[in-house]
């Protein structure tokens, strides 16, 4: 037998077992590669100083990898957890930000699963959770780089992107990426996603997922984890409680501290410096700077995503000649990746953004980190400044501080041993943007909206924070605040009142003295004779008091407040005046004509409304008065009308009549009237089938017996419909034949028609015409066409 031939060249009879052969060879070279690689590992002291990723014992896929990443020179917290983590050894690590931690938990993951040469049938190895989507895709690009060439399937799990398509690819994946909350939802839905043979567990920004947020998530996540695996946890500023380590499994971790010996928490090419400002002139400061540093890469760091949003509108509208972004929580995640993807390449742009960017986020070459809020605790501080200054390169950072924020919030950086010196802004370069706010509020209701919302989260934000040294509430000038943002008045902020605010507001209406009431309503009388004697009214002032002025004035009137918030009535009118009622019902018609729809809803004396229903509707409370304007809260209170039903005599009676209990009992007891109304009406049910069935016995006979008769006259009678017809049977068949032949023909009756009346332009000649063109469409044809000619004949006589 001749051997098969590929390509002109005979091929061999034993290939198959020749690549038989090459793939044992392979994997017994790969066995012993891996032995010596183990071995080695074990000879590995880890406190040696190793400068470079080629005197560390990794397999010969990572360091190609390493190399074509261009990752050689080892930064120092590499140097000193990768021996203990390529050991098996649990981690704990804090290092400056910018230190390369990244690769510290991700080459022992390659490490340890191509050691145990893991494949996608032993299920999910190694699990890296990321407190923020954005960091979350930056480790998962990492490990795309340092990993491609090896065979592990890796994915990315975060929020925002289709649950379905990462159901369908969850159970193939070696190592994953993700978030959190996701990861607990496909936990607890995914159906074949297991995690019982889980080898490492990487926790990255550890003290961040520690939080109180993702407390209980990363707790249920650990729950389905298996305790006989190896757990690393990495961090700028490290957790050391005895309770988050005995959570997570921790098995005698070594701890890997970097800065802890250093003189600074931060880098020493960052020059870090805070500006006394008054809360009132923030955002004049912050636009100044801005201005001044157009050619700059910018990052301003807020408190809330209201904040983020409304600076950013505002600015844009200002247009300080440099580009400006915005990034948040609150916005879907393509918008999120689009933005970041933009500031990374950007050279010279300006970005607000909340905490979400503050950790690990890699962006290159941010000159400036500026933060317009004050972070709420020092580690804060240390993640956000650490945008900048990233691989010992320079940058510089600033801190904008309320002067009741100075001396708790630099205590607090000291103790971090982080560097801060103070700077004053240019006065020549200052300049106050205050005015164009105002102007812009007025003429844009919608950007005036989103200032009292900033406004609320800032001051929510202070009210919240732990801290009571460095944010002290009452010392924040929030008037002044409102102000340098545009708007006309510092919008109503419920935490701000009294101690006994809550109990006044809760107190029933009765218990309120009409002595108090007469003193709160006397108060606001003589505010608002001051307001029209003593005050210079600004065209500002005017226009907010219009009704109806936008669709968003309405939220305006429920923020800012009208009294005073140091007097307890004045706030629980506010409270009243929250839920405010747009429509008044008047008391009677002679008031309809001078009732103003500006009126409160509530007030000392309760209102009456007749002629609704058969009893007068007492209004006594305003949530009762806002409850009837609803159609179908009122429709309960009309005279709906009584059904009747008359007798035989022809007199009307309720459809529902209820009798008088001392008739009813002198029938006799319940029990014996019961069981003697159901044995009447059984009674009464077994006529009533009787009557039925007669009744449809009666309809079927007299259905049966129509139906014969129509059969009948059918028979019968069928040859009288027709004139002059006789039966076959009593005649001949020649007196059949003889009325076929009476019957007239279809010529005659067509001759026998009559005539359609001529139009005015038709003549005789059109009717001949017509009868010749109907003589004419006759062929005579041959009775059998014989040759192909006679048959194109016969078709063009018939088409013509």
């Amino acid at each position: 037998m001749a051997p098969h031939e590929v390509g002109g060249k005979p091929k061999p009879k034993h290939s198959g077992r020749g690549k038989q052969d090459v793939r044992s060879l392979k994997r017994k070279r790969d066995g012993e590669d891996i032995e010596k690689l183990q071995q080695s590992i074990e000879a590995l002291d880890p406190k040696a100083e190793i400068k470079e990723f080629s005197d560390l014992p990794l397999s010969h896929i990572t360091a190609k990898g390493l190399d074509a990443s261009r990752f050689t020179t080892l930064t120092d917290i590499q140097s000193k957890s990768l021996p203990f983590a390529l050991k098996g050894r649990d981690i704990l690590g804090a290092a400056k930000t910018g230190s390369g931690k990244t690769l510290a938990f991700l080459v022992p993951v390659l490490e340890n699963l191509y050691r145990q040469k893991w494949t996608e049938l032993d299920g999910l190895g190694a699990l890296i959770i990321s407190p923020t989507r954005e960091l979350a895709i930056q480790i998962f690009e990492v490990l795309r780089k340092i990993g491609r060439y090896h065979t592990f399937s890796a994915g990315l799990v975060i929020g925002g992107r289709s649950l379905q398509e990462e159901k369908e690819r969850l159970g193939k994946m070696d190592i994953l990426v993700c978030t959190p909350g996701r990861m607990l939802q496909h936990m607890d839905q995914t159906v074949d996603f297991e995690v019982n043979n889980l080898q490492m567990l990487v926790l990255d920004e550890a003290d961040r997922i520690m939080d109180m947020g993702f407390q209980s998530s990363v707790d249920a996540i650990v729950e389905h984890l298996p305790k006989q695996r190896q757990t690393m946890l990495f961090s700028a500023t490290q957790t050391k409680k005895v309770s988050d380590l005995a959570r997570l499994s921790l098995r005698d971790p070594e701890y890997v501290s970097v800065h802890e010996a250093a003189a600074s928490a931060t880098p020493t090419s960052l020059q870090q410096f805070y500006v006394l400002t008054p809360l009132a002139e923030k955002l004049d400061t912050l636009f100044s700077f801005i201005r001044s540093n157009i050619k700059a890469k910018i990052i301003v760091f807020l408190s809330s995503g209201k904040q983020v949003r409304f600076v950013y509108e505002s600015f844009r509208h200002l247009q300080p000649g440099i580009p400006l972004l915005h990034l948040h929580g609150r916005q879907k995640q393509a918008a999120r990746l689009d933005i970041t993807s933009k500031f990374s390449a950007s050279k010279n742009s300006c970005i607000f953004a909340t905490d979400v960017v503050a950790r690990g986020l890699d962006f290159p070459a941010v000159d400036w980190v500026i933060q317009l809020d004050c972070p709420e605790d020092a580690d804060t501080y240390i993640h956000r400044v650490g945008r900048t200054a990233r691989y010992e390169r320079a940058g510089k950072a600033v801190l904008f501080l309320d002067p009741s924020e100075e001396e708790g919030m630099l205590k607090r950086l000291a103790h971090k041993k982080v560097p801060v010196q103070r700077t004053k802004p240019r006065e020549k370069k200052q300049q106050s943007i205050k005015n164009q706010l105002q102007n812009m509020c007025f003429q844009d209701p919608e950007l005036k909206y989103l200032g009292q919302k900033a406004f609320v989260s800032y001051t929510r934000s202070l009210h919240i924070q732990k801290d009571k040294e460095v944010f002290k509430l009452s010392e924040y000038d929030l008037e002044g605040y409102a102000a340098s943002m545009g708007l006309p008045g510092a919008p109503k902020i419920k935490f701000q009142k009294g101690d006994d605010a809550k109990n006044v507001k809760n107190a029933p209406r009765a218990l309120l003295s009409s002595d108090d009431e007469s003193e709160a309503e006397a108060e606001t009388e003589t505010e608002k004779t001051k307001g029209k004697k003593g005050e210079v009214r600004t065209k500002y002032d005017r226009m907010f008091e219009r009704r109806n002025q936008d669709v968003l004035s309405g939220h305006y009137s429920k923020l800012v407040a009208d009294h005073t918030v140091g007097d307890s009535h004045a706030d629980a009118d506010e409270d009243n005046d929250f839920l405010s009622v747009k429509r008044v019902i008047p008391l009677d018609d002679e008031d309809i004509g001078d009732a103003s729809t500006d009126l409160p809803a509530s007030g000392p004396a309760a209102k009456v409304i007749p002629g609704i229903g058969k009893e007068a509707i007492v209004i006594d409370s305003k949530r009762r008065e806002k409850l009837l304007k609803s159609k179908k809260k009122l429709l309960k209170l009309k005279d709906k009308g009584t059904k009747l039903v008359f007798d035989a005599e022809g007199n009307p009676h309720q459809m529902y009549e209820l009798e008088d209990e001392e008739d009813f009992q002198k029938r006799g007891p319940a029990e014996i009237q019961r069981a003697k109304f159901l044995e009447e009406e059984a009674i009464r049910v077994q006529e009533a089938d009787l009557d039925d069935r007669e009744l449809a016995k009666s309809k079927k006979r007299e259905k049966r017996e129509k139906r014969k008769a129509r059969e009948a006259a059918d028979m019968a009678g069928s040859d009288e419909d027709v004139p002059g017809l006789v039966a076959a049977n009593s005649r001949g068949q020649d007196d059949a034949m003889e009325l076929l032949a009476s019957l007239p023909l279809a010529d005659e009756e067509e001759g026998r028609a009559t005539k359609r009346p001529k139009k005015w332009f038709e003549d005789d000649s059109d009717d001949e015409k017509k009868r010749s063109k109907k003589k004419a469409r006759v062929l005579e044809a041959p009775d059998e066409p014989e040759t192909l000619e006679d048959l194109e004949a016969l078709a063009a006589g018939l088409l013509d």
